[in-house]
C-alpha cells in the first residue's frame, strides 16, 4: 500500500524504478549545437523559425522561403540543409549545428570562420552564416575542393563576394589538411 502524504490524505504513488520517466510534455527532442531541447510547437513550424524564434540563434538568415538562396543553410545530422524548407516533424532524434555551435567551447574559431576573417570575405554579412555552413559541408566531403566544387555550393551573396568566399573556402581546406597531419 501506497505512504499517504504528509499533509494530504492522498495516496501517494511508489516508484516503480523499471518505468521511465514520462516527459511532462511530449515534443520533438533534438540537439542544437551540443544542447538538448524539446520543441512542443506545431510540428509543422520550419527548423528555420524554431532556431531564430524559440532559440533566438540567429545566424541563418530569412531569405527566399523556398531553399534556393542558402541564408538559412544548417548542417542536419552532418549535411547542409535549407532550414526554411526542413519541416520540426522531421527533427525528432537530430542533431543540428548552426553558425553559432561551429566555435570550440573556449571559444577558438572553426577553421572556415578564422578564414572568412583571414581572406575578409564578408562585406555586408547577410549570407555569410549561410555561406559558412556550406562550406563547413562541402570540406566535410571534399578535403580539398576545385573551384567547380566551390561553385557547386550554390548560396548566394547579395554583395559578389564569391572571389573572396572562394578563398577563404581554399585557406580554410588548407589549414584543415595541416591540423589533421
Amino acid at each position: 500500500m501506497a505512504q499517504q502524504g504528509p499533509t494530504s490524505p492522498v495516496p501517494v504513488p511508489t516508484k516503480d524504478a523499471s518505468q521511465p520517466a514520462t516527459p511532462v510534455r511530449e515534443g520533438i527532442d533534438l540537439i542544437v549545437n551540443d544542447k538538448r531541447y524539446r520543441h512542443t510547437g506545431e510540428a509543422g513550424m520550419p527548423l528555420l523559425w524554431y532556431l531564430r524564434d524559440v532559440l533566438r540563434l540567429t545566424g541563418a538568415k530569412y531569405g527566399c522561403d523556398q531553399g534556393d538562396c542558402g541564408f538559412c543553410t544548417v548542417i542536419v545530422d552532418g549535411k547542409a540543409v535549407a532550414a526554411c524548407q526542413t519541416k520540426m516533424e522531421k527533427m525528432s532524434g537530430k542533431r543540428v549545428t548552426t553558425v553559432e555551435g561551429l566555435a570550440d567551447a573556449d571559444g577558438k574559431l572553426h577553421p572556415v570562420q578564422q578564414a572568412w576573417i583571414d581572406e575578409d570575405a564578408i562585406m555586408c554579412g547577410f549570407c555569410q552564416p549561410g555561406q559558412i555552413m556550406a562550406a563547413v559541408d562541402l570540406l566535410s566531403r571534399q578535403k580539398n575542393p576545385s573551384d567547380a566544387d566551390i561553385d557547386k555550393i550554390g548560396n548566394l551573396c547579395r554583395c559578389g563576394s564569391y572571389g573572396r568566399i572562394r578563398k577563404a573556402i581554399k585557406r580554410a581546406a588548407g589549414t584543415m589538411k595541416d591540423s589533421k597531419a
